[in-house]
């Protein structure tokens, strides 16, 4: 009991020190969902926040990522969850803009995750060979396992993504649950989005956007089957504005770092399904994004 109340008399403390040095906080959320769902997996952490804080916060998703990047780069979002690709485009764009603050870490320890291209199993679609004029979908091009990655190795590997080459048109699904449900639905024969890649495929795999479909009844996963896995991704980080007090900085990262012990419910809907937590991580840890997104010249 004591120290139930040391530790709420130090969240006060520290809320009124941040407090006095900001007057609201502003979480973004990138795309891949609908937004009533996205602004539910985050409530748990708004309020939470917010109580941290001791101001008021606000969480916003807009329609696409380019929403959540161009409110950060103005100054308009305090914090939110970036891909890789995102936050390379936010670096390449303003470096003083946002820095990297924490990272996902899965079950197994590890940090990263896939991109996953995927069929419905009764297609007859088992790898990219069986694509070969057929319609692809990617997702929104500021998405790093549903546009940047994938691009990159399937042109690498001589699936040409320029519409008519290989496939018969490559179309934009618009975002990761417009991606598998346009799959399952036969809006078209296969598409690309992201998953940790550990436990099993019938469960949408540990945490990822396949895991949050099939939590959401929006998929049943033995009708969809895998066609390609990425290479490892580093997962990609929680960025905080720049120029935001350090003393703010702290007590989010802080809390956020925590999340997984004092909340663990609110840290499965956060994060997409099972977690081991949250780890530090800092901008050298995307320096090889970075480089991807600068060649491909956006």
């Amino acid at each position: 009991m004591k120290l139930t109340l040391i530790a709420a008399a130090v969240a006060a403390i520290a809320g009124a020190a941040s407090a006095q040095e900001i007057t609201e906080f502003r979480v973004g959320i990138l795309g891949g969902e609908n937004a009533s769902d996205r602004l539910r997996s985050n409530e748990c952490i708004r309020v939470q926040l917010e109580e941290l804080l001791g101001v008021p916060t606000k969480v916003f998703a807009p329609a696409d990522y380019n929403g959540v990047i161009e409110g950060i780069l103005g100054g308009n979002i305090d914090m939110a969850w970036l891909g890789p690709s995102a936050y390379a485009k936010v670096y390449l764009t303003d470096p003083e803009a946002a820095e990297p603050v924490l990272v996902k870490v899965n079950v197994d320890g590890s940090f990263g995750y896939h991109a996953i291209a995927f069929a419905r199993a009764d297609s007859g679609i088992t790898s990219f060979e069986d694509m070969k004029g057929k319609v692809f979908a990617l997702g929104d091009p500021n998405s790093t396992s549903g546009y940047l990655i994938p691009a990159y190795e399937l042109n690498k590997a001589g699936y040409s993504t320029k519409p008519g080459e290989y496939f018969s048109d490559v179309v934009s699904s618009g975002g990761h649950e417009q991606s598998i449900v346009g799959v399952y639905n036969g809006d078209f024969p296969a598409s690309v989005t992201w998953a940790d890649g550990l436990g099993e495929w019938e469960d949408g795999y540990n945490s990822g956007a396949l895991r949050k479909a099939a939590d959401a009844g929006l998929v049943d996963m033995t009708q969809l089957v895998e066609i390609w896995k990425s290479p490892v991704i580093v997962e990609g980080p929680i960025v905080l504005r720049k120029s935001l007090p350090e003393r703010v900085k702290i007590d989010v990262t802080g809390h956020l770092a925590s999340l997984g012990f004092m909340d663990p419910e609110c840290a499965y809907t956060f994060m997409a399904g099972e977690v081991k937590g949250l780890k530090p991580i800092n901008h050298a840890a995307y320096e090889n994004i970075i480089e991807v997104r600068r060649a491909a010249g956006n």
